[in-house]
């Protein structure tokens, strides 16, 4: 290797949480050979966005360490479903819902991933031949005592709230994946963690070298609290026009900011620091935000169309007066807009905000609303009515 270990495993630990176990991480780089690096995806969603690209991003960066990646596809997995952070039994998929989602998902990885050094597999592969004997036998490497030490299943049971039992078996066919592949390294959310760790254990009852498991934070969305989800309505898409993701990015909060620099920006840390040190010292963080907005943007569509997305900003907030500084409200539920603008002080009544968009004078982030018996999309996002009123509003 070109890079000395520690200087390789410093850049490897950038944003990770977790590493289960370093020593072992440690040893298996000190092998110099291409490592087989796991990413395991259920497509439960077709789209893909930014929270899925935090661990996707760590996929790129063993790439670019020549190790072998192979992002793998749960279409058998994804019918189960994956219980993890659940409260609930999730409903599994059909195959047709899988199958559909899975080439969503194969188009949308390689906007990150390099293509060329990228293994794309399927656990029906195996997973679909392993039978009634096959499934027993692995079923017979787990406790039923210590799939209650998981969080949600130890909080469900206590709640008396139901765990159906192909939810038991869900942790130990992504482990078996791992066995099949002969894992190196299993990459996930720290939501991840117990399934992960189940891998590390069949592995070593199949007398593999166990896995070492590496979880990483899960992106909190645009309301600036909750992990980023498409359910939430709080997340970007990977998809999403340029347009769409610059406005999305300058909404979020500027303590926000930080964490989204530090899991997706692929600057050094030490320019990262500087900027935040420049901020401290007055500079104005809304340029920050900029220097991100179009980082992403670069990434998943060109600098071309980053520099664009940001003329379109500057013409429709700072040629258009837009405050820095403003009242900010949050509120929790399904509103409908009228009462949202009504609740922030922005109309006097829902009756005069409809009359408002009426006439063009009701704008979100600069666009123009004519219908405001809608109800507000979720998220943060600045409102106007007329010229001088203006709220930053986080709808949860």
């Amino acid at each position: 290797m070109t890079q000395s270990i520690e200087s390789l495993l410093a850049e490897l630990k950038r944003g990770v949480e977790n590493i289960y176990s370093e020593e072992d991480l440690i040893a298996k780089l000190k092998e110099n050979r291409p490592l087989r690096i796991k990413l395991g995806a259920d497509p439960t969603a077709p789209d893909i966005h930014l929270g899925h690209t935090v661990v996707l991003n760590k996929l790129r960066q063993f790439q670019q360490f020549g190790h072998e990646v192979y992002f793998l596809i749960g279409d058998f997995t994804g019918m189960v479903g994956d219980p993890s952070g659940k409260n609930s039994t999730r409903p599994p998929l059909s195959r047709e819902d899988v199958l559909r989602n899975a080439e969503t998902y194969k188009e949308q990885i390689f906007k990150i991933l390099d293509p060329q050094k990228t293994k794309i597999v399927f656990n029906s592969d195996w997973l679909g031949k392993l039978g009634t004997e096959g499934m027993i036998r692995l079923a017979s490497n787990y406790t039923v005592a210590r799939m209650l030490e998981r969080e949600d299943f130890k909080n469900r049971f206590t709640n008396q709230q139901p765990i159906a039992i192909h939810e038991f078996i869900y942790p130990l066919l992504q482990g078996h994946d791992s066995v099949e592949l002969k894992a190196d390294v299993e990459l996930g959310g720290t939501d991840q963690t117990f399934n992960l760790l189940v891998g590390r254990e069949l592995q070593k009852s199949a007398g593999q070298k166990p896995q070492v498991a590496m979880t990483l934070p899960l992106l909190v969305g645009l309301d600036g609290e909750k992990k980023m989800s498409k359910s939430l309505g709080n997340y970007i898409g990977v998809t999403e026009s340029p347009s769409e993701m610059f406005g999305k990015i300058m909404s979020i909060s500027d303590d926000l900011m930080w964490d989204w620099y530090n899991l997706l920006s692929f600057l050094p840390l030490d320019e990262i620091a500087q900027l935040k040190a420049d901020v401290a010292n007055g500079k104005n963080p809304r340029d920050v935000k900029i220097l991100l907005a179009k980082e992403i943007i670069a990434r998943f569509h060109d600098e071309t169309a980053a520099d664009a997305a940001e003329q379109e900003f500057i013409n429709r907030f700072q040629k258009g007066a837009i405050p820095d500084e403003m009242p900010e409200f949050t509120f929790e539920g399904d509103i409908g807009l009228a009462a949202l603008l009504k609740e922030a002080g922005l109309v006097p009544s829902t009756s005069e905000a409809i009359r408002s968009a009426q006439q063009g004078g009701v704008k979100i982030d600069g666009e123009k609303v004519e219908d405001v018996k809608q109800n507000a999309q979720k998220g943060t996002f600045v409102y106007q009515v007329g010229k001088r009123k203006f709220a930053r509003i986080t709808v949860k």
